[in-house]
């Protein structure tokens, strides 16, 4: 801030001027923080890593022994999608502000007969019903006799899940493994408060990995909040190749999504 003056116009002229080094410079391209630019992730990531210690050409450090400075050509890289985005949120900060990691498999969890937590209050008492979100929470109160309270989350709201011990024992390791669970069970609403009771559970955490081919293409000059383009989500994965990735150390999709809070 005390040395912006009237604005940044680039990776480098922050580097150049900010006194911020190469690895800050890039940890601030992986946080997504150059948007303000018009650069997403990826295109301020490349334009980090191209930066050197000597601060007025951005040489091709293999060169530099020779004496020799060429410029590295400006690359086409491929737009990022929004599910990447989350992903990459996901990764960095541990959340996202531009859209729930469940929207965006929305398709495949319907076909799968999910509904949305939404919808579970719309359901009469005794309905049976399959709820999926992200494992939020497992609790299980040492006066509960053994039984199993679950948050699972989606875009919608949060589902809250019971599950008996002898269903705990049949599906422990979906209920203690699984990010992404859905639930079969029956629906139990007393006091206002809606339940459903678990009958079977379903590890739906491989579906995680299509999170990073999903979404629109967002324009790194708007909002990272409203990925929308004309209220709709459009699905751009077959526009261009996915095969650029500036970061070779991210981890799956999968493993940067909440594993979800244990409590006793």
């Amino acid at each position: 801030m005390a040395h912006r003056g009237t604005g940044y116009d680039s990776v480098r002229n922050v580097w150049l001027r900010s006194g911020l080094g190469r690895g800050s410079i890039e940890r601030l391209a992986d946080l997504d923080a150059f948007r303000s630019l018009g650069l997403n992730r990826r295109d301020a990531l490349w334009a980090a890593r191209a930066l050197n210690r000597v601060g007025g050409q951005e040489d091709l450090p293999l060169f530099e022994e020779n004496g020799q400075r060429c410029r590295e050509p400006d690359f086409n890289l491929p737009p990022m999608l929004l599910g990447e985005h989350v992903v990459e949120d996901y990764r960095t900060i541990g959340l996202s502000l531009r859209t729930h990691p469940v929207a965006l498999l929305r398709e495949g969890l319907t076909e799968r007969r999910a509904i949305k937590a939404e919808t579970l209050s719309k359901l009469q008492n005794g309905e049976r019903t399959c709820v999926a979100g992200l494992v939020l929470v497992r609790q299980r109160p040492g006066t509960a006799s053994g039984v199993i309270f679950m948050t699972l989350e989606d875009e919608t709201g949060i589902a809250n899940i019971i599950v008996w011990p002898r269903m705990f024992e049949e599906y422990r390791a979906q209920i203690l493994g699984g990010r992404l669970v859905a639930i079969d069970g029956v629906v139990q609403t007393e006091s206002n408060v809606t339940h459903v009771i678990a009958e079977r559970a379903y590890d739906y955490t491989p579906m995680l990995a299509k999170l990073s081919t999903r979404g629109a293409e967002l324009d790194p000059s708007g909002p990272t909040d409203e990925p929308r383009r004309n209220g709709q989500y459009e699905d751009s994965r077959q526009r261009h190749p996915r095969d650029v990735r500036i970061n070779l150390h991210v981890s799956p999709a999968a493993k940067v999504m909440p594993k979800g809070r244990n409590f006793h």
